[in-house]
């Protein structure tokens, strides 16, 4: 009864690609996470310098695109490079499937006998494996890729460039829909809520201790603002 109970729980776990997506997952909250703390920087300086909302708003407006389009771009080439370097390694691979079999499964079954199995079940496992895909076999083994799931620079790109944008719209909207006496303080009140926000997601992730990610999370951005905000009151002092 045990057995059949625990056999239902374990097949509605996703096992499917689960690491992949909780990098994807870590990714955008890192891209949010950057969104907020570039922005925030920009708007919170500008404001130091001058009292003019239009030229805060455009100073932020400008950075959320240029921030936007600068981490998609880095994705893209990045994971556009990863890609050719997975398919370089596959053509590789199959080029030794193809010349050298018997010295491939022999690598393989080696590969299953270093992680604990013995030779003989090694070399059964190695032997089942390459008779039912050769080429997944081996480059999962070997070199970790799944030939079938290689990383989608364009995916990438927009994940990075959607997950900035959304947080880089945080501390854009909160200076801009508040009055100019409290508007610094209002968006650095947004930025600490999204920064936690952020940290504690971000933890929990990578199970981390989660007052330790918020805390540190929060301190960036906080000295990012402090620092900026006085480096605008300076030009804005000096150009004045």
């Amino acid at each position: 009864m045990t057995e059949t109970m625990g056999d239902a729980v374990h097949a509605h776990e996703p096992h499917e690609d689960l690491g992949g997506k909780l990098n994807w997952l870590r990714a955008g909250v890192l891209g949010a996470n950057d969104g907020i703390v570039s922005v925030a920087g920009i708007v919170v300086g500008v404001a130091g310098a001058t009292a003019d909302s239009t030229t805060i708003l455009t100073a932020g407006i400008a950075g959320l695109v240029a921030g936007a389009f600068s981490m998609a771009g880095g994705e893209y080439v990045s994971v556009s490079t990863q890609r050719d370097t997975e398919r370089a390694l596959l053509r590789l691979e199959k080029h030794e499937l193809k010349t050298m079999p018997e010295a491939e499964e022999r690598e393989l079954a080696q590969i299953y006998e270093d992680k604990g199995l013995s030779p003989e079940l090694a070399k059964q496992v190695a032997r089942e494996l390459t008779d039912k895909d050769p080429l997944q076999a081996h480059a999962e083994a070997e070199l970790g890729i799944d030939p079938d799931n290689l990383t989608s620079p364009w995916q990438a790109a927009w994940a990075s460039l959607l997950a900035f944008s959304v947080g880089a719209l945080l501390p854009l909207l909160a200076i801009a829909w508040t009055s100019v006496s409290v508007r610094v303080w209002a968006c650095a009140l947004a930025v600490v809520v999204g920064l936690t926000l952020t940290g504690f997601v971000s933890a929990r992730l990578g199970n981390a201790q989660v007052g330790r990610a918020i805390a540190r999370n929060v301190g960036v951005g906080a000295l990012t603002m402090l620092v900026t905000y006085f480096v605008g009151v300076l030009f804005g002092t000096t150009v004045g």
